[in-house]
């Protein structure tokens, strides 16, 4: 299967100096690693050097008859991501896209069809019949295994060990015998944990368990997609790992397919490691219902054959100052004192690779919030094999605060990353960041961004391309930093706070354009928008450099957002600009209510888009991320 995909994309990259030629070839579309609730598509192709030609996309069930109409792919090809010696890409032509919101382990054809007006050469439709992913679950049938704290005196159920490297290996022994026990647990087995606190001392030479002066367990053993290895609290109490200050805890990084669910761990500076680049790394990982907290790092990868993560349902919390937003590794604000301060806490979660799912996750006090790492090309570009391709990300209906840089990273993303519904409270930078996009689509659907005082929403930087910005409710400017390629916005609100875009604090003179984009490509759009200016700003529109005071003069004098409409903050239910004069000042997502009034400005006011704004409820789809009538999302963990 490799062989013929790599060779498709060899001719596409050597053919690109040939002449124009506006017909399409079409070549043998890929259908990337299915997530939880989505499904993504490469189409590559030759020709079409007047890029006129169109994918559509259509699903349904199996079995069903009805076909119901998707996003469009996007047309990328040529779009060109360099960055020092960490990024030198020419995108692939191709079209690629997603169909998202789909429900777990089920069964859908999806339809793909080729038009141009020039002509098409080779197949112009493909039908796939997919099926999304099942959420992890213990399995049937294996062994059950039972850990319960040395100081438990009530009644132990057999199997029983006192550790959980006892259990999951043959035995555990903080002395010579540290590295001589093979794992136990197989495929499909359960190690319940009883509830009590579990802390080795690490530098106590012959103690019980493996964890000698590293504080490491080194857990290495297999399981399947079907029989994960399953370790889980019992359900009798609180069950807590205390790291005792180590580096690391669970080292993962030699073991697929390992499951974690209803535990708490504290006290470490990485609570999960899972893969170093150009190394090894772990695939199938799974954390669910659990608590990390008084950690540096959460969840730690950046294996480049890392795949089919699913981390869910989990609260982290980091070591940064609870009560105060810091700036940008602990810039110094306002003169308060205490500042700067050290990186206490980099990230809860980092991972990259495929079809990683992290979703309904609580996360504040870090330097970052959610991270697909910043890689640099994909293993042996342009020659990468599939399984180590950034492909297939799924973030969604996280709930986000509190973080001195960025509250979700899609970096070096290449196709299909879906960053869906989440919260964004409080990030000192730039919300949501792409640095860059490797070609895209990558997708910022329905996220709301609330005080994002030293730079804004959004942080495209180093080149990026594809990227595709649909239904957000950005509660500070979007100014890019940086040229962009193949970029799109529509039916998004944006309402100026005044940011700093130039780094320092927020301060009494007038903010920054509301939108400002510099664009490499002609074929970047903006369309159906909400839009709040800084009052008093020298500039309010700016688009490849051009700067224009009112919206009417952009839209006349470049082309965009024509139907986009001018709003302020009574707009919504409850709501209010953040105190430029307090950078520092947190905010609580329960104070505000982003849901549209009725009769307001963005109400009916968008374009259709299919897939996102379904079910809408008026003449048109709102602008923002809620739509009025419908229920608000659950952001974070789930009941």
């Amino acid at each position: 299967m490799l062989k013929p995909i790599c060779a498709a994309l060899a001719a596409i990259l050597l053919t690109a100096a040939a002449p124009a030629d506006n017909r399409t070839d079409a070549l043998a579309p890929i259908v990337e690693p299915p997530t939880l609730i989505a499904l993504g598509f490469e189409w590559p192709i030759l020709g079409d050097a007047n890029r006129n030609a169109t994918v559509a996309l259509a699903y349904r069930k199996a079995g069903e008859t009805a076909w119901k109409e998707g996003l469009p792919l996007l047309r990328i090809g040529g779009e060109e991501i360099r960055s020092g010696a960490s990024f030198n890409i020419v995108t692939p032509h191709m079209f690629a896209g997603s169909v998202f919101d789909l429900t777990p382990d089920t069964a859908y054809q999806v339809r793909l069809t080729l038009t141009d007006p020039d002509g098409v050469r080779g197949k112009r439709e493909h039908i796939f019949t997919a099926k999304t992913r099942a959420e992890p679950r213990p399995a049937a049938g294996g062994a059950t295994y039972h850990v319960y704290p040395r100081d438990w005196t009530g009644p132990k159920l057999e199997p029983n060990f006192n550790s959980l490297l006892a259990a999951y290996n043959t035995g555990a022994n903080g002395a010579d015998f540290v590295n001589s026990f093979v794992p136990r647990v197989k495929a499909g087995d359960t190690i319940l944990i009883h509830r009590g606190l579990y802390k080795d001392n690490r530098r106590q030479y012959a103690g019980g368990n493996s964890t000698l002066f590293d504080g490491t367990m080194y857990l290495t053993a297999d399981g399947t997609a079907e029989k994960p290895i399953v370790i889980k609290g019992a359900g009798d109490g609180e069950v807590i790992f205390d790291g005792d200050g180590a580096a690391v805890l669970f080292d993962l990084s030699a073991a697929d397919h390992n499951y974690f669910e209803g535990i708490t761990v504290r006290n470490v500076d990485t609570a999960f490691m899972l893969g170093r680049k150009r190394m090894l790394g772990s695939v199938g990982f799974t954390l669910k219902r659990s608590k990390l907290e008084n950690i540096g790092r959460g969840v730690f990868t950046d294996f480049g054959g890392a795949q089919n993560f699913y981390i869910a349902d989990n609260v982290f919390v980091g070591r940064n100052d609870p009560g105060h937003l810091m700036g940008w590794i602990g810039r110094t604000w306002q003169g308060r004192p205490g500042f700067p301060q050290p990186l206490l806490s980099e990230y809860a979660v980092k991972v990259y690779g495929s079809g990683h799912v992290i979703a309904h996750n609580r996360l504040a006090n870090f330097h970052d919030g959610i991270d697909h790492a910043t890689y640099g090309n994909p293993d042996d570009w342009p020659k990468t094999p599939r399984n180590r391709m950034p492909v297939a990300l799924d973030i969604y209906n996280n709930d986000i605060t509190n973080v001195d840089d960025n509250c979700i990273e899609a970096d070096a993303s290449m196709h299909n990353a879906r960053i869906l519904r989440n919260r964004c409270f409080n990030h000192a930078h730039r919300a949501l960041s792409t640095q860059p996009a490797l070609g895209g689509p990558i997708y910022f659907v329905r996220n709301i961004v609330y005080h994002a005082p030293e730079g804004g929403a959004l942080k495209l930087t180093a080149g990026s391309a594809g990227v595709l910005i649909y239904n957000n409710t950005f509660l500070s400017e979007v100014v890019p930093m940086g040229t962009v390629s193949n970029v799109h916005f529509r039916n998004n609100l944006v309402l100026g706070q005044n940011a700093s875009i130039g780094g320092q604090a927020a301060g009494p003179a007038a903010g920054p354009e509301i939108l400002a984009v510099d664009t490499a490509t002609a074929y970047s759009s903006s369309d159906y928008n909400g839009l709040r200016p800084n009052p008093g700003a020298p500039s309010a529109f700016a688009w490849r450099g051009a700067k224009f005071p009112t919206l009417a003069a952009y839209a006349d004098a470049i082309g965009q957002d024509k139907h986009s409409v001018l709003i302020d903050w009574n707009v919504f239910e409850k709501a209010s600009a953040p105190d430029r004069a307090d950078p520092t000042k947190l905010y609580r997502a329960a104070d505000f209510d982003f849901r549209l009034r009725a009769g307001s400005a963005p109400i009916d006011k968008g374009i259709a888009l299919p897939g996102v704004t379904d079910g809408f409820t008026g003449s048109a789809p709102d602008l923002g991320a809620l739509e009025n009538g419908q229920p608000p999302p659950v952001y974070g963990p789930r009941p």
